[in-house]
């Protein structure tokens, strides 16, 4: 079990990032993701895409992500914080695959002194700034070794065929 918690977000200008942290996370294998209820379009959006290409991704706004964290470490899920000053992913990556429940956390603006104290694992994607949804996508791919991207949905209504030139969907509603 994978799940995102995505702290803050700067208005007008992180909606599309957090919706796109949210694809990112439902299609490298997470099932669900704890935001603040910034905007009810995103949780829209994820939802119409689960419609279309399948799954049971979850969106699950939350007041206080602090009552989240102390929550999970309380269950023993592994507490995953994404930044450029922790261990580096080619380092850490085999333990991160071992662990059986986690939790990523994705900050928005500059994360409180306090996660990186939560965390188990304060991880980083290369040492030079760079956008959070690619180190998402890096670190949900190190964790599940690429296994998630041969998942297949029973309730997808459209279906990518792979093709080697061209675009090859199916309509599974037909």
């Amino acid at each position: 079990m994978i799940e995102v918690l995505r702290i803050g977000q700067r208005l007008v200008r992180d909606d599309r990032v957090t919706t796109h942290v949210a694809l990112v996370s439902r299609a490298f294998g997470a099932s669900r993701i704890y935001m603040n209820e910034v905007n009810p379009e995103i949780k829209e959006t994820i939802y119409k895409v689960n419609k279309t290409w399948g799954g049971k991704f979850k969106i699950e706004f939350i007041e206080d992500w602090r009552k989240l964290l102390k929550s999970k470490k309380k269950e023993s899920v592994k507490i995953v914080h994404l930044t450029m000053y922790g261990e580096g992913i080619n380092h850490i990556q085999k333990k991160l695959a071992d662990e059986k429940e986690i939790l990523i956390v994705v900050g928005a603006e500059k994360v409180p002194r306090e996660v990186y104290d939560y965390a188990d694992y304060n991880v980083a994607v290369g040492n030079q700034p760079h956008s959070e949804i690619s180190a998402l996508a890096i670190v949900l791919d190190r964790i599940q070794q690429g296994r998630q991207f041969d998942v297949k949905y029973d309730n997808a209504r459209l279906e990518i065929i792979p093709s080697e030139k061209g675009k090859n969907v199916r309509d599974k509603s037909d």
